[in-house]
This record gives C-alpha cells, sequence and structure tokens, in this order.
C-alpha cells in the first residue's frame, strides 16, 4: 500500500509541476523526474533479482564472490500502476486530459478496484469525467452482471480446464512432436481465455459501479498479421506503448531505419515489462523482428491487408512460437519445447500424457478454439444466445461456481505481471 500511494502522490505533484511550470523546459524537467521516479520504484521491486543474477553470472565467470540480495516482495499490481501513472503525467503536460480535480479524484482513478490488479490499462481522460458524472442504471447494472459473468467462465469453464494440460506438457523434459504443439495450442487457448476473462469480469464490475472501461481485447486469433494482432490483443497496452514509447522514440518520423529500431526497442521493452526473465526480452524480441519485416512489405497496414488462409496460417505461427517463450520458466525449456515442435524427440503422445489427460479437459479445448476463431467478439459469444434470457447466464455461473469450488485455487496469469 505504501507503493502504491508513492507512486501516486509521484504521478499526481509531478502533473500539477507540470501544469504550474513558466517554462517549457521546466515543464518537461517535471515529467522526466516524475516519470524516471516512477520507473526507479518499478524497477527496483521487479528488476533487481533480475539484474543481480546477471551480474553475479559475470561475476561467477570471473571467480570473484556473487551478490547476497534479500527477497523482494513484488507489490501487487505494481505493473500497471506504473503504466497508469505515467500516462497521467505526459497526458496532463501535453494537455491531453484535464487533471484531477483533487488528490482524492487521483486516488480514486489509481486504485480503481476493478482494473488496478491485471488490467486493462486506464488512462485518466478515459475515466476522469466519470468521477464526477456517470449513470447508474438498472440495464447498466445488469449488463455488467452480464459481462461479469460471461468472464468468469471464460476463465474457470474454459482456461482453468485447459490448463492441466499445458502444465503436464511443460513439465516433461523431452515433449514429442504431438505434446509440444498439443501444449502450445493449449497454452495460447489458457492465456486467451484467462486474460480476456479477467478483463471481461473488470468491465463488468466496472459497469455495475457505473463505469465504462475500455476493451481489451477483440478476436486477436482471427488476424492476418502480426501487426493486426496487436491491435487486437490487450488493446489498452499496445496503445500505451504506442503512444507513450514508439512515438516519444521518433516513431516513424526519422527514417526508415530508425523506425525499424522504434519498433523493435517498442516490443522488447514491452516484453519486458511482462517479467524480469530473458525469456520475456525474447518473446518481445520475436514479435519486434516480425512487425519490422511486416512494415518493411507492407503487411498489415490499412491500405495494404492481407487476408486469406496463407496469411493466417502464418500469423498464427508466429504467435504460437512466440507463445514458447511466454510460458518457459527460461531459455532452456523454451529451447526443449521448439525442439519437440519440430519433432527431434518423437511423435506421438507418451503414455503419461495419453492416460492423464481427462477428456473435458480436450473438450474445453476444442470449444476454447471454436470460441476463439468464430465470428463473434468473444464477451458476446455466449452473449448473444441470452440478450432476453437470465437462464443461460444463470446456468454459466452455477457451473462457474461448482468448478471453482471443485478446484484447489485458480489463479489469474497475469498476476504475476
Amino acid at each position: 500500500m505504501a507503493v502504491v500511494i508513492c507512486i501516486s502522490l509521484t504521478s499526481h505533484y509531478s502533473a500539477k509541476f507540470a501544469i504550474a511550470a513558466p517554462t517549457d523546459r521546466q515543464k518537461k524537467l517535471s515529467v522526466k523526474v516524475g516519470v524516471s521516479l516512477i520507473l526507479l520504484t518499478l524497477a527496483y521491486f521487479k528488476y533487481t533479482h533480475f539484474i543481480i543474477g546477471a551480474t553475479n553470472n559475470v561475476l561467477e565467470t570471473f571467480g570473484q564472490n556473487i551478490i547476497i540480495l534479500d527477497k523482494i516482495i513484488l507489490p501487487l499490481g505494481i505493473s500497471f500502476l506504473s503504466f497508469q501513472a505515467i500516462s497521467y503525467i505526459i497526458d496532463v503536460a501535453r494537455k491531453d486530459t484535464l487533471p484531477a480535480k483533487n488528490l482524492i479524484d487521483f486516488l480514486a482513478f489509481v486504485s480503481l478496484f476493478p482494473q488496478l490488479i491485471a488490467g486493462p490499462v486506464l488512462r485518466y481522460k478515459d475515466v476522469g469525467e466519470q468521477f464526477n458524472s456517470r449513470i447508474h442504471s438498472y440495464s447498466k447494472f445488469s449488463e455488467g452482471i452480464k459481462r461479469f459473468i460471461i468472464g468468469l467462465s471464460m476463465k474457470i469453464v474454459i482456461a482453468d480446464s485447459v490448463a492441466p494440460i499445458v502444465d503436464r506438457i511443460f513439465s516433461l523434459d523431452q515433449p514429442t512432436f504431438l505434446e509440444a504443439w498439443l501444449g502450445m495450442i493449449g497454452y495460447a487457448i489458457q492465456l486467451l481465455f484467462d486474460f480476456a476473462g479477467y478483463s471481461s469480469m473488470a468491465v463488468g464490475l466496472g459497469l455495475m459501479i457505473g463505469f465504462r472501461f475500455t476493451e481489451n481485447f477483440n478476436r486477436p486469433y482471427i488476424s492476418f498479421s502480426i501487426t493486426e494482432f496487436w491491435r487486437r490483443w490487450h488493446i489498452s497496452l499496445s496503445r500505451w506503448l504506442k503512444d507513450y514509447l514508439y512515438i516519444p522514440l521518433g516513431g516513424n518520423r526519422n527514417g526508415t531505419l530508425k523506425t525499424y529500431r522504434n519498433l523493435f526497442l517498442t516490443m522488447v521493452l514491452g516484453g519486458f515489462w511482462h517479467g524480469a526473465n530473458w525469456t520475456f526480452l525474447l518473446w518481445g524480441a520475436w514479435h519486434g523482428f516480425f512487425l519490422m519485416v511486416e512494415r518493411f512489405f507492407g503487411i498489415g497496414s490499412p491500405q495494404n491487408k492481407i487476408t486469406g488462409a496463407i496469411s493466417w496460417v502464418y500469423t498464427m505461427l508466429v504467435v504460437l512460437l512466440g507463445w514458447v517463450f511466454f510460458r518457459s520458466a527460461d531459455v532452456g525449456q523454451a529451447y526443449r519445447t521448439y525442439k519437440g515442435m519440430v519433432g527431434f524427440s518423437n511423435f506421438s503422445l507418451s503414455s503419461e500424457i495419453y492416460y492423464s489427460t481427462q477428456l473435458v479437459e480436450l473438450f474445453a479445448l476444442v470449444m476454447g478454439v471454436l470460441i476463439s476463431v468464430s465470428g463473434k467478439q468473444i464477451s458476446q459469444v455466449f452473449q448473444s444466445d441470452f440478450k432476453r434470457t437470465w437462464s443461460t447466464v444463470t446456468i454459466l455461473f452455477v457451473g462457474s461456481v461448482l468448478l471453482l469450488n471443485a478446484r484447489s485455487q485458480s489463479p489469474f496469469l497475469y498476476f504475476q505481471f
């Protein structure tokens, strides 16, 4: 809580100083100081052990004593909180939004509980006016309940049912061809329904208390390019990275080579934001590379949008191969999974996976695949069937509660970020 308050006060008063600054130089200084303090706080809690670990590897190579560091407890939701605080400082300084009328309004913004832990990443200009005036109605509350139950069922019925398959396969030392691909497709479904489910629950909770949040997912697995994928996946983060990292780095204003550099750096840093691990850096670099390639060939731009089976297969292949880094505990595990995906180990399922995989897990996986590539928005797949009745809502809710009660734990994947 102390960390949340410190970051909040830093961003609030940095923005106030930026507004009151008599010169542009002082305004920029206020922004730089505020953003730097927030980034240093985030770096301490999230990346100190990664930096110390990399340093110790070098020290051990040269036979030097390593650095011993006590465990640092990561404050819940610090990544999303930091991004929201940074966007507030910059938006106020740019005059893209009016500042909060008082500290209470601002603290309400940064501690808005429905989305605090795992997004979507909010900007003050998206919700600022709603602190002063918002509509409470039965229809809005009902809509919120439906959205919440949809998100809950996405998480419990699909994501958590597929999770055991993924966990078993990623615990193997040498996954076979079928196991590696089954594990990666399973993880792609688990991650989508887990995170999109949480986002839907956050939107639903917001509606119940009168707020409308931005949507965070828009059928990402029907994308025909990586460029399009990032317009559909974790939309709030994609916009944040574009507005507060890619554009400040220069965007596409300073020539072709620097544009490629900015794209690549944005994705690498976006990957590193997810976690202090080489796998996240490699995942960001992987996507950054293909964004550069697509920009070079004009793929994915509104003027040259390519569709078709080949484009979709290419996009899903890049996404799935990238998820290997995202899911793996370390580079070694990612390497073993890639070996399995190209058939270096074997091709068939091992008896361990064959007999331990349950029918309900496969059913949830198939349902997840069909829903994720359907022509409907994920949040509307169930909703369209019960716009005029609560019967399906009740069934989904009761089923989700029963499944949740039968399982020992059900953490959200993005809580770790």
